[in-house]
């Protein structure tokens, strides 16, 4: 590798992440305008909904069931598995819930956006929108930033449901722990700013999830070989932004809000 190559390809990493945010800015730039977007985002929240909602409760309560068996087993020789409640949702609603929904939403809902928006690419929908003076971005990119955050929000609340629902069955009902010290522990440690952070984060991993896969779908090369490497890039990237920031907001949030003890 040259002394050349290094600055190339790092301008290039720098050029894609500027038109990513080029793209969200523009997108939300134009939200006032609901009259042009309003069906196309109902159409997008109703099939992330559809695609996402079961494979998310699938996965939400045997994750709280397998968390309830990990935590209980070790409280058990503490002789505190009262506290498994807590620990399950605890975990649940702090990192859990929000990185889950948007695995799913990149996963399931990232996949197919970027295959729509390079079908369209591909049969040259997107010069024709510009050909006509429509934007595609205010069109196709801003009901389903929208719409991924939406229902990225929503799914975090399934998904703290089910993994609890799987931990309180698991916890209740096979290590016999009491109802009343299943949740006693989990309020006892829960803050508001918990949940309301988790929810913030859910709706910035959806807005990251639709961006980039409209991004990869708009940019890909004209070709099926070129769609399918751009769903799998889509995925991929949205899943290392979601880490990273996750990281940062985690960070940032026990700092600002220690956690009890």
């Amino acid at each position: 590798m040259s002394a050349i190559q290094v600055p190339r390809r790092v301008h290039g990493l720098l050029g894609e992440v500027g038109e990513l945010f080029v793209i969200a800015l523009e997108a939300v730039r134009r939200t006032w305008d609901v009259r042009t977007w309003a069906w196309e985002f109902a159409e997008q929240a109703w099939f992330l909904a559809r695609v996402t909602s079961i494979p998310v409760i699938l996965v939400s309560l045997p994750l709280g069931a397998t968390v309830a068996l990990q935590v209980g087993q070790l409280a058990a020789q503490l002789g505190a598995q009262s506290a498994t409640g807590g620990a399950v949702v605890v975990g649940l609603v702090r990192e859990v819930a929000p990185i889950a929904a948007a695995l799913i939403i990149a996963g399931a809902g990232g996949s197919a956006m970027t295959a729509d928006m390079g079908a369209r690419r591909i049969r040259d929908e997107l010069s024709a929108m510009e050909a006509m003076a429509v934007n595609p971005i205010h069109r196709l990119v801003t009901p389903r930033l929208w719409a991924a955050s939406l229902v990225s929000t929503l799914l975090a609340s399934l998904v703290i449901v089910s993994g609890a629902t799987g931990g309180f069955v698991f916890n209740v009902l096979l290590q016999d722990v009491t109802p009343g010290a299943y949740f006693d522990g989990a309020v006892s440690l829960l803050q508001t700013s918990d949940l309301l952070v988790t929810l913030l984060k859910s709706w910035l991993f959806g807005v990251i999830a639709a961006v980039v896969a409209c991004y990869m779908g708009m940019n890909c090369a004209a070709s099926p070989v070129g769609v399918g490497r751009a769903v799998n890039r889509a995925i991929v990237v949205a899943f290392l932004l979601v880490f990273a920031l996750n990281y940062v907001i985690t960070t940032v949030y026990f700092v600002a809000f220690p956690p009890r003890i």
